[in-house]
């Protein structure tokens, strides 16, 4: 983990991410990466000259540069290589496009959660970095004072999942020394004997060498409050699930439980790209 993509608007869970990417950075010597959102017409915009044909334009990003260097007077970013990076008007296309060209290796965004994916910080394209991010995508919701991972539940159906998700999570898990939680949720509609829910699970992880883990199989009235349920019952410190890019949240996750779970969740939620 050497580069980190931190969009922000400066707000209250802008900055909740910001600490929590402040603090994987001290811990793996890496650099940040903070992605300015700016809702002006900065096309028209001449950086090199005095004068210009939008000057509300101007004035917001000056604004916007004297909020960086208020941020990085914080003491928690301190000794933190940041690097400043201002777009206008912000899209997922633009977010993705900033972390191939940094060569970014993770994505952390802050969330309201109470409304939805709809009203993260950086509007509604939010839902569409989580889905179609090719690196994982870490979503916070709330402020950390330590962001300690000691227990991870990765939820799956591990049918229609790549392996190479379980790839990422075992990668996400030995950075933090996590025991993983491997969950797969039981519903009316989509029921597996506990057998059959095993045996499923173990053919998934076989060949991976990673041993600190369990397996649950967990019954609920639908996938998300199995999820929910399960993390709340163990406190987890991290959910994570696997996204099919444009067409969702993985198979198992269909509609919008994707949102819901990030909605809902009291706790933070980490995609991973199939």
């Amino acid at each position: 983990m050497n580069k980190i993509l931190v969009p922000t608007d400066f707000s209250e869970q802008a900055e909740n991410a910001l600490k929590v990417a402040a603090m994987l950075a001290k811990k793996h010597n890496a650099e940040i990466y903070l992605l300015h959102m700016l809702e002006i017409p900065m096309q028209h915009i001449d950086p090199g000259s005095v004068q210009s044909d939008v000057p509300e334009a101007l004035f917001f990003m000056q604004l916007a540069h004297k909020k960086f260097e208020n941020l990085m007077a914080s003491d928690y970013l301190e000794g933190i290589t940041i690097h400043e990076t201002v777009k206008a008007d912000i899209t997922f296309n633009e977010i993705k496009d900033a972390s191939k060209e940094f060569d970014i290796d993770l994505i952390i965004m802050g969330s309201h959660g109470a409304t939805g994916l709809k009203e993260m910080f950086v509007g509604s394209n939010a839902e569409k970095v989580v889905r179609t991010s090719d690196i994982p995508v870490l979503v916070i919701k709330n402020e950390h004072e330590n962001f300690e991972i000691n227990d991870f539940v990765f939820a799956s159906d591990f049918l229609n999942d790549s392996k190479e998700t379980y790839k990422q999570a075992i990668q996400f898990a030995e950075a933090f020394d996590s025991k993983i939680h491997l969950l797969m949720v039981n519903t009316a509609n989509n029921f597996l004997t506990t057998y059959e829910a095993k045996t499923r699970i173990n053919d998934f992880i076989s060949g991976q060498s990673f041993s600190d883990y369990t397996i649950t199989v967990h019954n609920d009235v639908s996938v998300e409050q199995g999820i929910l349920n399960f993390s709340k019952d163990i406190n987890a410190d991290l959910i994570g699930i696997s996204t099919h890019g444009r067409q969702g949240i993985a198979h198992f996750l269909n509609g919008s439980i994707s949102e819901d779970l990030v909605n809902h969740a009291k706790r933070p939620v980490i995609t991973f790209k199939i």
